[in-house]
């Protein structure tokens, strides 16, 4: 019996239904969905930048895409990225329905976290299909993000009759669509904001403390060891927590609070405060002992005066 036949690969500007892409706001994200999507076949075809920044950042990131005003944007393209921030997202799109840069029939993605497709409705009236495509991924504006897509979790919110259209975009960016229902989306996002943003302060404070404490190389310190907090955090959640506030180690955490006091006073209202949830879940999931509990909840309700003073620096 003869092999069955091995066709080559088609080349993905080979494949039906590709998309002339446009983007309106030449952030961080816009320019690197964009070139995911090119990866996948599509043709950007238009990019609005404002900033010095952003026109850079278009110019490297989509070279030889013409950077051109929203309205153009929307003109030229069949899938149309609106990658600007959350406040700025209603009046946007509310001036693009009012001025007629709304065709019928066009692709509409936002990739706000906060918003459903509710915030789209001007232009959807105008004919517009909306869609919400939020990638649950930090951005840094270069190459590396659109390698950091794999496997990247969307927050999708579509219409019923545009849900293939939702996945199929998110899977040829190569990331992984999770529906989230139009009213959960603010939730959505604060659960995320929680636990992105906030690390990102925590570590870059223990960052400096470490520095403060005379470590060479802070970064290498905490590598491996948060590294191993969150795999195991993701893993095993509230039964991951370790040192001294699950433990009740009360007279660790008040020298804590001595010592960021003196050097780091800046820091003391986010430790006590990170502290208590801290202790409460312990002690909800059995982990901190209710003997112990007592001495430390003590320490981390005694504030004193100085965690009312202004941070390093002495400016608001």
């Amino acid at each position: 019996m003869n092999a069955p036949h091995q066709t080559e690969p088609r080349d993905p500007s080979d494949r039906p239904a590709r998309l002339a892409v446009g983007v309106v706001g030449a952030g961080r994200v816009g320019p690197a969905l964009a070139r995911a999507l090119q990866q996948a076949g599509h043709r950007p075809v238009a990019v609005s930048a404002v900033s010095d920044a952003s026109v850079r950042r278009a110019e490297r990131m989509l070279p030889d895409v013409p950077v051109v005003p929203p309205a153009q944007v929307l003109e030229r393209a069949d899938l149309v990225l609106l990658t600007v921030p959350d406040d700025t997202l209603p009046g946007l799109v509310q001036g693009l329905a009012e001025t007629g840069a709304v065709r019928p029939g066009q692709l509409l993605v936002h990739t706000s976290g906060r918003y459903g497709t509710s915030v789209l409705d001007p232009a959807r009236r105008a004919g517009a299909l909306p869609l919400a495509l939020h990638p649950a991924m930090t951005f840094t504006g270069t190459e590396v993000d659109v390698q950091r897509l794999a496997g990247c979790s969307f927050g999708v919110t579509a219409p019923d009759e545009l849900r293939l259209a939702a996945e199929a975009l998110v899977i040829e960016m190569g990331g992984e669509p999770e529906w989230i229902a139009e009213g959960d989306r603010p939730l959505y996002h604060a659960a995320l904001a929680l636990g992105a943003n906030h690390l990102v302060t925590l570590v870059a404070q223990s960052m400096e403390l470490l520095a403060k404490a005379g470590v060479e190389h802070p970064d290498r310190m905490l590598g491996p060891l948060l590294g191993a907090a969150l795999d195991n955090a993701l893993s095993s959640g509230d039964a991951a927590l370790t040192g001294p506030v699950a433990r009740g180690d009360a007279g660790t955490v008040a020298a804590h609070v001595s010592e960021l006091r003196k050097h780091a006073p800046a820091t003391v209202p986010g430790y006590l405060a990170m502290a208590r949830t801290t202790a409460d879940r312990a002690l909800a999931h059995g982990l901190l002992k209710p003997e112990l509990a007592e001495d430390l909840l003590v320490v981390l309700a005694d504030t004193g005066a100085e965690d009312t003073a202004e941070p390093e620096g002495g400016e608001r």
